[in-house]
């Protein structure tokens, strides 16, 4: 059979295809044991039967289907139903292991509200939850895949899928309280699926896949499931939450299955070397690991260092990582380090980063230093940009706005108007968010200009984190509180700034555990809670709260002095 690298029109007609080979997808638990093996033949027909299921309860193309996104079988029939079906699968987070019932139910009926979904599905364990956050919401079907199969089939004919039509929504895991669905078309995603195999990874038969990423993910369901089938591959898939309890899982069944592809944040990277290092990597033999990528958070070059050296004695060569950059804006990847060439990093002096925007390699003996890693070339049919603030493009070491256009880009955020003004231009160009710069064709990222936080491959809307600590929190008031992250060395800090009007010292310590302790237990977070006075966070002239102003004044030293003397700083007053 031979190997098509991507070329179709649409999802259907890539499963299609693959379902003609001796491919498939594996499920593993935690103990590394199969728990389903789907060949695409199999996937195929069960996709298809489901979709015939799902015109039965009067879904229409176009309608909007909420999918609570397990690593398992049914999650993946599901998702191609709604393919077959011409319907627009809204990929949904787990529960996570802090937050509770109520909090997660809360999440979960946001964001069906946000996609105006017409149906929901989710995991035989987790379907009273979902009952539970669909109950008055306008929904044809809320329930499980084993009781749809259970409806005879629709005899009408399953409608055409055309390039334009929207293939699935992707939403943010952390966005809780004001969650976006990135709408992105069938066009758009083969577009980025073709790049990521031809140029991104140089797909070759033979190549395997292996992944721990959580399925709404852009980087687990685009780069691990979408992917391989667009490109007939098998895939390895093992739970995230597995991952998170045995990290060593993921080296073990590269070695087992003989995966040559596989990606992770480098958090992943980093349990994984900390285990090691505590246990042993147990004898696993990684040598068939040609593209060990890394995406999903600012790229750490210490703790790839540590994987390598942890994993050396594996067959694992450090020259398999590959650097990355993507966003789902994007569909998922924008750009890939050249392949085989392992990291290759620009140590800055961060004081002339930060003081006059350009990248200015450290002196020896610089202590204000900073290692970044250079992300490759944009995807071939896309260009790129680094803008200064007043829109001015940029020259190679000129730090800027990372701007964005081609054929991979999202079509909007879904039923936003003005949130996709604010991103999407009308002449195509894409607001990244980001900061970065150029240096000989190659993309090196220095930060976020946009709040969103990045916290162990998680992108947490800071509003949901202020939100919490003013509601959850006795005495808070709304315009309290202020979050962000910093980029330190080796890992992103969450910093909560908050308003107090307390002197008591035994008062303002309860008041830091207390939003600490409600952080922890509802977003799973630590971060520094840095106690401010009244009325010293930074506001816009229209009265927001600005939080860049806010962790520019962090970093410049303006909340450091000891708890409870501001004699010096006083009210910061409008940005």
């Amino acid at each position: 059979m031979a190997l098509r690298a991507g070329d179709f029109a649409n999802l259907p007609e890539c499963l299609d295809y693959a379902a003609r080979g001796e491919t498939g997808i594996t499920v593993y638990s935690g103990r590394g044991e199969i728990v389903e093996t789907l060949p695409y033949r199999d996937l195929r027909d069960q996709a298809l039967a489901l979709a015939r299921h799902m015109r039965r309860t009067g879904l229409r193309q176009g309608d909007r289907v909420a999918l609570i996104a397990a690593t398992d079988g049914d999650f993946i029939r599901l998702f191609f139903a709604c393919q077959y079906a011409g319907l627009i699968p809204a990929p949904m987070p787990l529960p996570l292991a802090f937050g509770g019932r109520a909090a997660y139910i809360r999440h979960i009926r946001r964001m069906m509200e946000a996609a105006e979904a017409s149906a929901a599905f989710a995991p035989e364990a987790l379907s009273a939850w979902l009952a539970e956050a669909a109950e008055g919401l306008d929904l044809v079907w809320c329930g499980t895949a084993a009781a749809l199969a259970e409806l005879p089939p629709a005899d009408d004919i399953l409608p055409a899928v055309p390039e334009d039509q929207v293939a699935y929504l992707q939403f943010s895991s952390g966005s809780t309280r004001f969650p976006v669905g990135v709408a992105v078309t069938q066009r758009a995603l083969m577009s980025n699926v073709r790049a990521i195999i031809r140029d991104g990874l140089d797909v070759r038969p033979g190549d395997r896949c292996t992944s721990w990423l959580p399925m709404y993910h852009d980087m687990g369901l685009v780069g691990f499931l979408l992917t391989p089938v667009a490109a007939q591959l098998s895939v390895d898939l093992l739970p995230t939450q597995e991952f998170a309890r045995r990290p060593l899982m993921w080296t073990s069944l590269i070695a087992r299955n003989r995966s040559t592809l596989s990606f992770s944040p480098s958090f992943g990277y980093e349990l994984c070397a900390r285990r090691a290092e505590a246990a042993g990597p147990d004898g696993v033999d990684l040598s068939s690991w040609r593209v060990a990528g890394i995406g999903g958070d600012m790229i750490r070059a210490g703790v790839l260092q540590r994987f390598a050296e942890a994993f050396r004695g594996s067959g694992f060569e450090a020259s398999a990582f590959v650097a990355s950059y993507g966003m789902a804006e994007a569909t998922l990847a924008v750009s890939f380090a050249p392949l085989g060439r392992g990291m290759k990093t620009d140590r800055l002096d961060i004081d002339r980063l930060e003081r006059d925007g350009v990248a200015v390699p450290a002196a020896p003996d610089r202590s204000r230093a900073r290692d970044f890693a250079r992300c490759g070339p944009v995807l071939p049919g896309h260009q790129l940009q680094i803008r200064r603030q007043d829109g001015e493009a940029l020259r190679d070491h000129q730090v800027g706005r990372i701007f964005l256009r081609g054929p991979s880009l999202m079509l909007e955020y879904y039923r936003q108007p003005l949130a996709t003004a604010a991103t999407l231009a009308s002449d195509g160009w894409l607001d990244t968010g980001d900061l970065g710069y150029t240096v000989g064709g190659e993309l090196v990222i220095t930060g976020r200009a946009k709040d969103l936080i990045l916290v162990n491959g998680r992108n947490i809307a800071p509003q949901d984190l202020e939100w919490t600590v003013e509601h959850e929190v006795a005495g808070m008031k709304a315009g309290d509180v202020a979050a962000f992250s910093v980029d330190a060395e080796e890992t992103e800090r969450v910093v909560v700034l908050v308003q107090c009007r307390a002197t008591d010292p035994a008062r303002r310590d309860a008041l830091r555990s207390d939003v600490e302790s409600v952080l922890r237990r509802l977003h799973g977070i630590e971060c520094r809670v840095i106690l401010v006075p009244h009325n010293s966070l930074p506001h816009t002239s229209s009265g927001k709260l600005s939080r860049s102003r806010a962790r520019q004044l962090y970093a410049d030293g303006a909340f450091s002095a000891p708890d409870g003397d501001f004699g010096k700083q006083g009210a910061m007053g409008v940005a």
